[in-house]
């Protein structure tokens, strides 16, 4: 096993982030003036350290005591049917923006990479449809989805194309934000 490691990819839907936040700031004489270190869980303080009692303790004891209910009324087992409270809330859903970026392919006369660019959306699931002349021609399913770190994600889909003058290709983005489908349509020309 000599040689360099694979890169580490974490999964991308689903993805939940923990980190360690920390301060110390100092007075001009170099003293301490107070000490924080906390550990979040999905931006949501959870573990403090109190200094003056040199001890960690719970941050949040709304989130806590919501998720000790959860667990007390016999939830262990999985998270199938929680559902957003006022002790818990989840962020309201984000509609998708749309973008499509062409690209001629050097190699390929006549020939174009379209890109159909999705951000900014919540909750992940998201269809990304492309439609040539109003007829579906390829689905974003293989695509990868991407969280941003704020509750959001985005995605790409890719197609190769060889356009006629007239013909309109179409990317239609489909999310539980949305009351219709979202869509952006680029022609040769």
């Amino acid at each position: 096993p000599w040689g360099p490691s694979p890169p580490l990819r974490p999964p991308t839907v689903g993805t939940f982030l923990v980190h360690v936040a920390s301060s110390c700031p100092l007075a001009a004489n170099g003293s301490v003036l107070d000490f924080d270190f906390t550990f979040v869980f999905n931006k949501n303080p959870l573990v403090c350290y109190e200094p003056d009692a040199r001890r960690f303790a719970p941050c949040d004891w709304g989130l806590l005591r919501a998720m000790h209910r959860y667990v007390a009324q016999g939830h262990a087992q999985g998270h199938h049917g929680v559902r957003r409270g006022p002790d818990c809330p989840l962020p309201a859903p984000a509609p998708p923006q749309i973008r499509i970026v062409s690209v001629p392919l050097p190699n390929t006369p006549d020939a174009v990479l379209l890109t159909c660019h999705v951000w900014g959306f919540y909750p992940a699931e998201v269809t990304v449809l492309w439609l040539h002349n109003g007829d579906m021609v390829a689905t974003g399913d293989n695509a990868e989805l991407l969280p941003n770190g704020d509750w959001t994600y985005q995605t790409q889909v890719t197609l190769t194309v060889t356009a006629k003058v007239g013909d309109t290709f179409t990317c239609s983005v489909q999310h539980a934000s949305l009351d219709r489908p979202l869509w952006e349509d680029w022609g040769e020309g």
